[in-house]
């Protein structure tokens, strides 16, 4: 008995001794309870819209009025009808409500009685369909008030018609793809050069240690990349994601996600000394927030103010919104600018931090 004991006492010094391990354990039930909490919701808290009234009556100003004051909706002004397309497409507003010209005619023939064509159309981005389906189906309740329960509403979807939730899934699939592969198993094969003792090995040879590192990450950007045209071809042909925009905007984009993935498994790698731990801080650090936090599977405007911002550091979610652009939303390369300055810079910020850590490691 008191060998038996002799182990689990060293096993437990061996355990606490290693802070990144015990940070880990204890601090990961902590971040999935609150991530799992609050991040996972399918309800839509905050709807923007635009309205387009070819005339301004009472009865559509109340409408107005009515929904502008609903803390499930924000106002964004009166549009014409010729920027609805635009406005959508930059994610400005996600949904328009378009009131008929001849509306309050068309409300009155309802009390009396008269059946009418639609009086309001409402077009919806349905890039995310869950939050187009939601979104319809509380505008249309907000707008059944009063007087107008039987109004007629017409619902138009647009950029995914069929409400397919493989046009949502895809580009979140492929973020996650490229981080799984890149940052996590560059991270476990530097980590576990390094466990074996024969990074010191290659460390004394001839090559100098970059080209060692970039060395090692070549493989698994060519893997990437196979991966990247195995992606899109399946989204393509077999999920029949349509992919009108810009071809050069997303390979290019794709690459550059990828690059980043690559320098965050370096940095994990020069944090980590032990495969295990490789392992753990990819899982907490990579996996969890890209599903949670990214908009992958959740909407980012449902969660709380706190996981909104920390969102903002996520690389995913900036890849994924410029895929739906690029694939789903037909758009060109000027239209993802933004994302593709923030991946930018926080691959130069990486890369620059990876480096300087493992540097500092080597001397």
């Amino acid at each position: 008995m008191g060998g038996f004991m002799s182990f689990v006492r060293k096993e437990a010094l061996h355990i606490v001794r290693d802070r990144r391990t015990m940070l880990i354990v204890l601090l990961m039930p902590v971040v999935q309870m609150l991530l799992f909490g609050f991040a996972i919701s399918t309800e839509v808290n905050n709807i923007d819209f635009a309205v387009v009234a070819p005339k301004h009556s009472e009865a559509i100003r109340q409408q107005v009025e009515r929904l502008s004051v609903n803390d499930y909706f924000t106002f964004k002004g009166y549009i014409s009808p010729q920027a609805t397309d635009e406005l959508l497409r930059q994610g400005e507003v996600d949904a328009v409500v378009v009131f008929a010209e001849d509306y309050d005619r068309r409300v009155n023939a309802i009390a009396d009685g008269y059946p009418t064509g639609p009086a309001i159309q409402l077009v919806f981005d349905a890039s995310n369909p869950n939050v187009a389906a939601s979104g319809a189906g509380y505008l249309q309740n907000a707008l059944q008030v009063g007087g107008t329960q039987h109004l007629p509403i017409e619902t138009h979807t647009m950029y995914n018609p069929q409400m397919k939730s493989a046009y949502n899934f895809a580009p979140g699939i492929m973020g996650l793809i490229f981080l799984l592969i890149c940052a996590m198993m560059t991270s476990i094969s530097i980590v576990r050069e390094k466990e074996t003792g024969t990074m010191e090995v290659l460390l004394v040879s001839p090559v100098r240690p970059l080209r060692i590192i970039v060395a090692k990450m070549v493989p698994y950007f060519l893997l990437s990349c196979i991966n990247l045209i195995t992606i899109m071809s399946l989204a393509r042909f077999a999920l029949e994601v349509p992919m009108t925009g810009s071809m050069v905007g997303l390979i290019g984009i794709s690459l550059l996600y990828i690059l980043l993935a690559l320098a965050l498994g370096l940095f994990i790698s020069t944090v980590a000394n032990t495969q295990v731990v490789a392992m753990l801080i990819s899982g907490m650090v990579l996996l969890m927030p890209v599903i949670m936090l990214s908009g992958m599977v959740f909407p980012v405007e449902n969660m709380p103010n706190i996981l909104q911002a920390i969102s903002y550091i996520i690389p995913a979610r900036w890849y994924i919104e410029a895929m739906r652009k690029l694939m789903i939303e037909g758009l060109g390369f000027g239209a993802v600018w933004k994302e593709f300055v923030i991946l930018i810079a926080m691959t130069v910020v990486l890369v620059t931090i990876a480096l300087k850590k493992f540097n500092d490691k080597l001397e």
